[in-house]
């Protein structure tokens, strides 16, 4: 029977003769940052739609399409969309690396969720800067004040 020893936990940790920065702290520091600019957005997207506005009743077709007229929300939500995806895919990222065994397994999940990334990405900025908020032949009660005229 072989008898394993387990390090010191006095020992000092070991270089590996790498200098600057790498791709792992590099992730590592995005989601930090990424991770409080996505509170303050977060927080802030929820104070004004639902504190500002008139709750959860207020937010319907109307509601999205007077706020997307604005170059400023569009952005907001951009941001968030980008951020809240590059950081949840990550996150994913480090799961799959963590816990996939199998090298053909782990390159298979990765690609999947890059595939999934980017598709997300790309449809959700169509959608915030394509977004027509006085569609043709629209039931007009549905439309919001800024399509009247």
């Amino acid at each position: 029977m072989t008898t394993s020893t387990i390090p010191d936990p006095s020992t000092r940790y070991r270089r590996t003769g790498q200098r600057g920065l790498n791709g792992q702290m590099m992730s590592w520091l995005f989601m930090r940052m990424s991770g409080v600019l996505l509170v303050i957005l977060v927080f802030g997207h929820l104070f004004v739609n639902l504190w500002l506005g008139e709750g959860v009743q207020g937010i319907d077709f109307a509601f999205v399409a007077g706020k997307w007229t604005s170059p400023f929300w569009q952005v907001w939500d951009l941001t968030m969309l980008w951020l809240g995806l590059l950081h949840g895919g990550n996150g994913v990222r480090t799961i799959i690396e963590d816990y996939a065994r199998n090298s053909t397994l782990r390159l298979t999940l990765k690609g999947l969720l890059y595939f999934a990334v980017v598709i997300t990405l790309i449809l959700g900025t169509l959608v915030i800067f394509t977004f027509d908020p006085c569609p043709a032949g629209a039931e007009p009660s549905l439309l919001p004040s800024i399509c009247e005229g």
